[in-house]
């Protein structure tokens, strides 16, 4: 049986150390090219083949919802970040995808990201960081990939 004090502790240290690295690291995006949630919507969609993917597989990668993820990414077609047409698959559907523009965005703000992360989980070595991975995998469930 799980310690339940222990379970608290080992959480709020999660927490703590998760809100700590991305407030230090959020400054990444206050340059204006792109904001958090546009960062995240262009991660998903430039992971995707083509740099097109479903409206609905971004919305599962977000933490707000689905409303919230459809203004967003109207927003992000008006500025020309993402392209937006019908799921020829799916008629209720929708597809987005990575403009040039949007992916130029993306990439140079990823590069910044990706080394301000890497800066701060230095303290951890790679065998480390595996059994970080291998252990927030796990607290996410079966269905994490």
């Amino acid at each position: 049986m799980t310690d339940r004090r222990l379970a608290v502790a080992a959480w709020e240290s999660l927490f703590r150390a998760q809100h700590e690295i991305f407030a230090q690291i959020s400054s990444d995006f206050d340059e204006g090219t792109l904001n958090q949630a546009e960062y995240d919507v262009l991660l998903t969609v430039t992971r995707s083949p083509q740099m097109t993917a479903r409206l609905r597989d971004v919305t599962a990668n977000m933490l707000i919802s689905q409303p919230s993820v459809s203004r967003l990414v109207e927003k992000m077609v008006a500025r020309g970040l993402l392209s937006k047409c019908a799921d020829p698959d799916d008629g209720r559907g929708a597809l987005v995808r990575a403009t040039p523009e949007g992916a130029s965005r993306f990439r140079a703000l990823a590069i910044t990201h990706a080394r301000g992360i890497a800066e701060k989980m230095m303290p951890l070595d790679d065998a480390e960081l595996a059994e970080l991975k291998r252990l927030t995998e796990k607290l996410r469930g079966p269905s994490v990939e």
